[in-house]
């Protein structure tokens, strides 16, 4: 994902009195990756069943730009699934060594075939064999089944390329709403919160 310097004009020292969420996401983010030591992309994703019951997962964030969000994973999934039923979600960073958090929510659609193929393509060979043979979501009787499926696999496509099956793809997040946390002393928290309006943003600062 391009960064954006915290230096460059636009971003005041005191974030919130930012403009423009997506480049204070870009900031942060970089942050994120230069002092977490593990998965600075993870992100929790909410979504919701055909009866409105909320369901959370850790999911790993794999593009980011005024676009939106992007994450992957099986269509078959229950997150696939209910992403397709009511293709609304909402994510949420937390880097506890930062003292941060960036919540987010809207409407999520599919990535195109090229996308999903250009990343499908980019992963190792392994990851590739496991998201084919896995199921996901669905119930396996054990692990041996699972190795056993991906040895299979390995076997049939050899050296050779590895297709992106149909069953798995991309999603892209276009948030309405981006909040932006950072950790006070004595709980005297920092929060703005930026709204869609059209075609640019309106922000407000929150009590915390």
């Amino acid at each position: 994902m391009d960064r954006l310097r915290e230096d460059e004009p636009g971003l005041p020292a005191d974030f919130t009195l930012a403009r423009d969420p997506w480049q204070l996401f870009s900031v942060w983010m970089g942050e994120a990756e230069a002092a977490e030591p593990n998965d600075p992309n993870a992100m929790q994703l909410a979504t919701a069943d055909e009866h409105g019951l909320p369901d959370v997962r850790t999911v790993l964030l794999k593009g980011a730009d005024e676009g939106g969000l992007v994450f992957y994973t099986n269509l078959g999934s229950t997150k696939g699934e209910q992403l397709a039923r009511n293709p609304q979600a909402a994510v949420v960073f937390h880097w506890k060594s930062l003292g941060r958090q960036i919540r987010a929510r809207g409407p999520v659609r599919p990535v195109t075939p090229d996308e999903a193929d250009a990343y499908f393509a980019s992963r190792r060979r392994e990851s590739r064999l496991g998201a084919i043979a896995s199921l996901q979501s669905r119930p396996l009787a054990d692990r041996p089944t699972l190795i056993a499926a991906v040895d299979e696999l390995s076997e049939r496509y050899g050296d050779g390329p590895i297709p992106r099956p149909e069953t798995w793809s991309g999603f892209r997040l276009a948030p309405v709403q981006m909040e932006f946390w950072q950790n006070g002393e004595f709980r005297l928290h920092d929060r703005v919160r930026f709204t869609r309006d059209g075609g640019g943003w309106t922000s407000a600062r929150l009590y915390p």
